[in-house]
């Protein structure tokens, strides 16, 4: 086994992965600037009163990892030991980074596997939604044991999963299906408005909110009661792809069709929309994730960037990739720490922000 540590630049480096021989990328500098946001109007838009703003990001470090050529690594979910797992969506793996060394260690799903999402659950093992099993697939972290709680038929297409405060997981299912997993059980669900149900996540007040692609609303689960309310963004078919919330559990969503970035501000007790559209000539927002100092960070297909936004001053910064096509699927991190999966270009990336 061969393992290089990896190469950490001003602004991008790349490391190689073991059990596969790679040589590092080539080193990049890259001058960062910060571009002003263009609020949409709406009704509900209303001036930035988020606190402070975030630290510089003129010249941001940034890393890249390649792994297996392929694999097509759809999400990442750093893990509890500091290393990262990621879903082989091509190859019908789980694979896991050491970002110390570069290594990777792959393991299979089995026949028909096709994952999508993987985050870390309150156990501490990998969780992974796979598409192409119809079922929740748990890792166990130490061992690498496989258990598989298989959905019923049809096949919802499964997206992504969240845990809920109380520990129940909730699953979207694109084909227009949203659920959970508890004590063992699998319950199933129709979505309201039919196929779209895409990304997923938990609020730090304990609210489940989701996406709908193809629906353009997001919807919050009752979780009591397994209904949803659909919530509708200002601007009408925007393509709500991904959602994330900041530490005062207003809801941040990537809006694919209409190249914008969206808050449903939830706090003091009101709720109100504002947007905003992403720079350049078509963006086209994929991913979205709030870190640990509430920046907000995107996937631009249409720019081919990484690119961060802060809600203080209401200004973009874009990140180019090291290669065309990157296609950064899902963003996911950790305090200090935004790692992506670019399925394009069989890499994973980290920005360290501090």
């Amino acid at each position: 086994m061969r393992t290089v540590a990896p190469l950490l630049v001003l602004l991008l480096a790349s490391s190689c992965a073991a059990f596969r021989d790679a040589q590092p990328n080539r080193t990049l500098a890259i001058e960062l600037s910060a571009s002003p946001g263009t609020p949409s109007a709406s009704a509900s838009a209303a001036p930035s009163s988020f606190a402070t703003p975030g630290p510089s990001v003129s010249r941001l470090a940034l890393s890249e990892y390649p792994v297996g050529k392929g694999q097509g690594p759809h999400d990442v979910a750093p893990a509890a030991d500091g290393g990262v797992w990621y879903t082989a969506q091509r190859t019908g793996e789980l694979g896991y980074l050491d970002p110390k060394t570069g290594a990777t260690r792959m393991i299979k799903l089995g026949s028909g596997s096709a994952p999508h999402g993987v985050i870390v659950g309150p156990d501490g093992n990998a969780w992974v939604t796979d598409g192409g099993l119809n079922a929740i697939v748990r890792v166990d972290a130490k061992t690498n044991e496989i258990t598989r709680y298989q959905l019923p038929d049809p096949n919802v297409n499964l997206n992504t999963a969240t845990f809920a405060k109380n520990g129940t997981l909730w699953f979207t299912g694109q084909s227009g299906y949203y659920g959970y997993l508890k004590d063992g059980a699998v319950t199933v669900k129709q979505s309201p408005r039919g196929a779209g149900p895409y990304g997923i996540a938990t609020c730090p007040n304990g609210n489940v909110y989701y996406a709908s692609l193809a629906g353009s609303y997001i919807g919050l689960i009752n979780l009591a009661a397994v209904t949803v309310v659909s919530i509708d963004p200002p601007t009408k078919d925007q393509g709500a792809r991904r959602v994330w919330c900041d530490s005062r559990s207003n809801v941040w969503v990537s809006e694919w069709n209409a190249g914008k970035v969206a808050v449903y501000r939830t706090e003091g007790g009101t709720t109100a929309w504002k947007e905003w559209k992403l720079p350049g000539s078509n963006p086209m927002a994929y991913a979205v994730f709030v870190d640990d100092q509430d920046m907000v960070w995107l996937s631009d297909w249409g720019a081919n960037a990484l690119v961060r936004f802060d809600p203080a001053t209401e200004t973009f910064t874009a990140i180019p990739l090291s290669g065309a096509d990157a296609g950064i699927r899902q963003l996911l991190g950790r305090p200090g720490e935004v790692w992506g999966a670019m399925s394009g270009l069989d890499k994973l990336l980290v920005v360290r922000t501090r």
